[in-house]
């Protein structure tokens, strides 16, 4: 009997090979990209950095990439043990940058009594980062019970089913849960809010805005808040 491969499986069943005999490390270590679309100066950015984001982020926008307002959070214990991961970004004006979460939370512990974070922006098309750090706030129950309200009813239970980042023996106990949630609001419009849900504000006082450059010689400016409210923005080195 005759097999015949394409082209494609060859090359594939080639390279899985070769690489399952490759130092790992090796391989890691070799990655890089090299950036080279565009480059920033002060005289391209605004002298406000809320609205140097906002050029940004429609820029991200218009140029498709995915989930733009995909940020890490960063946050820490009063110790000082940090801890990061994806949230989504849900508002962004003048007084800062504001995403939900719920309260009960790892880190929606943690911003209560470690009130400070930090936000990282990776817009891989663009070859671009924002870097954010600020004092973080809660924002008020009215705040969090408008956006609340406006997501879909799918989420709102969501948030009512899940005891964020507590230990649950199976999936099928989420599940259960949101079955019965489902069942108790089947006729409601609104669900009301949880107590344990809502929203925070990353107030910043310092932004970086990171464009990626050949030999990683990256463009890097930043802005820090100055006591009377004014903004500097000062060049880093790479």
């Amino acid at each position: 009997m005759v097999i015949y491969l394409s082209k494609e499986l060859i090359v594939r069943l080639i390279t899985v090979g070769l690489l399952h005999y490759l130092n790992v490390d090796a391989y890691i270590a070799d990655l890089r990209q090299n950036y080279t679309l565009t480059g920033l100066t002060k005289a391209d950015i605004d002298s406000d950095p809320i609205k140097q984001f906002q050029v940004w982020f429609q820029k991200a926008l218009d140029g498709d990439v995915i989930e733009p307002n995909a940020m890490t959070l960063a946050t820490a214990t009063p110790e000082g043990k940090p801890t990061a991961r994806i949230v989504l970004l849900k508002g962004v004006d003048a007084q800062g940058f504001v995403f939900y979460t719920n309260y009960e939370s790892q880190k929606g512990q943690q911003l209560t009594t470690n009130p400070y974070a930090a936000l990282v922006f990776l817009w891989k098309k663009l070859e671009r980062q924002v870097r954010i750090e600020g004092k973080v706030e809660q924002l008020s129950t009215a705040e969090s019970a408008k956006y609340f309200q406006s997501r879909p009813k799918a989420s709102q239970l969501g948030a009512w089913a899940s005891a964020q980042s507590r230990v649950i023996p199976n999936r099928q106990v989420l599940e259960q849960k949101l079955t019965e949630l489902q069942e108790q609001y089947s006729d409601d419009v609104i669900v009301p809010l949880p107590e344990h849900w809502g929203g925070f504000r990353v107030i910043p006082n310092r932004l970086e805005f990171w464009q990626g450059r050949p030999s990683r010689l990256h463009d890097r400016l930043v802005y820090d808040l100055q006591d009377d409210g004014s903004w500097s923005i000062d060049r880093l080195a790479p």
